[in-house]
């Protein structure tokens, strides 16, 4: 937002309207690479494999907490991250550190479902109009989130379904995580991940380009709050969860 002045020129009678820029946002608050990779190594289960998506990855937690098993592409090592802000597709890095135990989740997810389709259950919430047009989509396999709710709950219509994980999980072992660390940081949150995954990048010399495209930033000025001074580097990407 812009506050405006008018300016009257003597001579002319003329009015200009001068654009005078509201104060800047506070720089966001980043780990290093040493804290955010003590932090990840202080959690377990499944908050510590959604954290290190969202520092490997780049995610906003509610991304991470969405992806579906139909979202991860080993062959080209990316997620494919749908309806993001903006409500626009994009992919970024999936962290070849970490591959190894998305691989044993989905194993563990594939029995769970299996488990919850003999109990006459399996369905899960599908985006839009999919669940009309598609009408057993519910209950496949690929399209069950990645990371899913403990209890089976009841949606709108009545009909009983797995949600994904609750982020209130996370974001605790998060702030666990951190306080066990020591990291005297009061502001720093599950965002500060996505925070960190940026800057890292930049710092690598990756260029912002890139970064704002794995960031799904619409308007690169968004992405240079990370930096002033940026470097192109060439081809291929790796992610800081793998530096």
């Amino acid at each position: 937002m812009f506050l405006y002045k008018e300016i009257l020129h003597k001579d002319t009678g003329w009015v200009d309207d001068i654009k005078r820029p509201t104060k800047p946002k506070h720089i966001p608050v980043v780990f290093t690479k040493a804290e955010a990779h003590a932090v990840i190594n202080n959690m377990s289960g499944l908050p510590k494999l959604i954290t290190s998506l969202l520092y490997g990855s780049g995610l906003r937690l509610s991304e991470a907490l969405r992806l579906r098993i139909k979202d991860i592409d080993f062959e080209y090592q990316h997620l494919i991250i749908r309806d993001a802000k903006g409500e626009k597709d994009r992919t970024t890095l999936l962290p070849s550190s970490i591959i190894k135990d998305i691989k044993e989740q989905i194993d563990k997810r594939f029995i769970l479902h299996n488990q919850d389709i003999k109990n006459g259950f399996g369905d899960t919430v599908l985006p839009y109009a999919l669940a009309e047009k598609y009408k057993n989509a519910s209950k496949e396999f690929g399209w069950q989130y990645l990371f899913p709710a403990e209890r089976i709950i009841p949606d709108e219509k009545g009909y009983r379904i797995r949600h994904h994980f609750h982020e209130s999980t996370v974001t605790k072992a998060i702030k666990a995580a951190i306080k066990k660390v020591g990291i005297e940081k009061p502001t720093a949150s599950a965002h500060t991940f996505r925070h960190s995954f940026a800057t890292h990048l930049l710092q690598s010399n990756y260029d912002i380009r890139t970064v704002q495209e794995l960031l799904g930033h619409k308007d690169v000025r968004v992405t240079m709050i990370y930096t002033h001074i940026i470097k192109n580097l060439g081809k291929g990407v790796k992610s800081p969860l793998d530096m």
